[in-house]
């Protein structure tokens, strides 16, 4: 039966933490899964969940913690002593432990790494820390299962045994030299398959994809994505097995990473939740909103210097908005695309060669939307036939200018190592705002002649 989460549930529970009720929390919980937990820690205080992490078996409740927003998990882990919090990480593999004690002050960190009772685990801690978080070396697990060319099937399968107790999840069978470098992979068909007195040596498959601890995740995500990969090892350069990457770990990443461009497209500078408070909410948000409003300003200011055209040819305002919105949704079309692109991999060819093909396509649509707005200009509008050919021409000209900028400044910001997600929304709104009207007060000038 389906979990279901309720207010009378949460209510039963607070009240038995209320009167310490133990025995009837561990008789409710028993047999709900470790992310129902986190359900249920998301909808109680900080100090009851705090009460629940301490009272259940740390290997539910570490999985628990794992599924909790960062900041509210940070805010139970305040509440918890060192020993405490090294209780939950012995139960975690080396990747989400990590991932615990980056939210922890250095001198927390410390004593958590002194009080946790697996030396190695800890060692593997360490290790990983030293890692960029964005990195294979950030990402990868220490738990893996690893075999010698030189065992025998025998051997093979009593040490697996003895590895597999420590992963969670056996993705892939690596096979190592007596260095410990990476010569490949093995097939469990294979090892079932095979002689017991037969060698690893001999049934082992050479080809095997692996990572560097320094690629970034950008890189294992795509060569994941490409060799549709459920896991991938990772070598150091001398191409030693270090750990190994799970499909899940690095979608965790592609989620975060589409969850920060998203946020950076809409105008938002730090990641925020509906429910923060207002200050947090403000400090996000008030900064593109201030660039948007200088643009606005510089637009006003380019209208200003040409007020002797409204007396004369007054209907030309009246397209003002059709100009910025059509400048604005251009530019935001075009860097989407090569933002997308870059971030996929899939943007091939030089600058030159991508900016000619926009501006080929904007010379297309600027055709296709001029025509149209040209007709209505002069039809319903009732504007001259040189007002209506200057605010078509101007159109065009616009739809070329705003697909360059969209397209080149997101290419510019990635080379020179910018996220070109910042180049989305407000930004390109805001440039091709003023460079629209600019372009479309001129185009006017020249051939209206005022």
């Amino acid at each position: 039966m389906a979990f279901e989460l309720t207010e009378d549930l949460i209510e039963q529970i607070e009240n038995f933490i209320e009167v310490g009720d133990n025995t009837s929390i561990l008789a409710l919980l028993e047999e709900v899964h470790h992310a129902d937990i986190a359900e249920i820690l998301d909808e109680i205080s900080t100090e009851e969940a705090t009460y629940l992490i301490k009272l259940l078996d740390s290997e539910k409740t570490s999985e628990a913690l794992m599924e909790l927003d960062e900041d509210y998990r940070e805010e139970i882990l305040d509440n918890l002593s060192p020993q405490e919090i090294a209780d939950e990480l012995n139960e975690l593999d080396t990747d989400d432990a990590v991932d615990f004690l980056s939210e922890l002050d250095e001198d927390i960190q410390r004593q958590v790494i002194d009080a946790i009772e697996d030396e190695e685990h800890a060692r593997d801690i360490i290790e990983m820390l030293r890692y960029d978080e964005d990195s294979a070396g950030g990402l990868m697990a220490k738990e893996l299962v690893r075999v010698r060319e030189t065992w025998t099937v025998a051997g093979c399968v009593r040490k697996m045994r003895a590895q597999a107790q420590n992963v969670t999840r056996v993705h892939s069978v690596y096979v190592v030299d007596k260095n410990d470098h990476l010569i490949g992979r093995l097939s469990l068909k294979d090892l079932l398959t095979a002689e017991a007195k037969s060698n690893i040596s001999d049934i082992y498959i050479p080809n095997v994809d692996s990572v560097n601890v320094h690629d970034t995740a950008e890189d294992v995500a795509r060569i994941m994505q490409k060799y549709d990969l459920e896991a991938v090892p990772v070598v150091n350069d001398a191409g030693v097995l270090l750990g190994r990457i799970t499909v899940d770990d690095i979608l965790d990443f592609i989620r975060d990473e589409a969850d920060e461009d998203y946020r950076m497209a809409a105008g938002i500078s730090q990641v925020v939740e509906a429910d923060d408070n207002l200050l947090k909410l403000t400090r996000a948000r008030l900064p593109w909103l201030l660039i948007g409003m200088f643009g606005g300003l510089g637009a006003a200011s380019i209208i200003t210097g040409f007020n002797s055209i409204f007396e004369t040819f007054p209907k030309l305002l009246v397209f003002v908005p059709l100009i910025q919105a059509t400048a604005g949704n251009v530019g935001v079309q075009s860097s989407a695309i090569v933002v997308q692109g870059l971030a996929n991999d899939s943007l091939k060819g030089n600058i030159a060669g991508r900016l000619l093909k926009e501006c080929a396509l904007a010379i297309i649509n600027g055709l296709a939307i001029a025509t149209v707005v040209l007709v209505i200009s002069h039809f319903f509008f009732e504007t001259t036939y040189l007002e209506s050919v200057s605010i078509g021409v101007a159109i065009i000209a616009v739809i070329i200018l705003a697909a360059l900028i969209g397209t080149f400044i997101p290419i510019v910001l990635d080379k020179r190592g910018i996220d070109p997600a910042v180049a989305t929304g407000p930004f390109i709104t805001t440039s091709n705002d003023v460079f629209g009207i600019l372009t479309y007060f001129l185009i006017a000038k020249l051939i209206l002649g005022f």
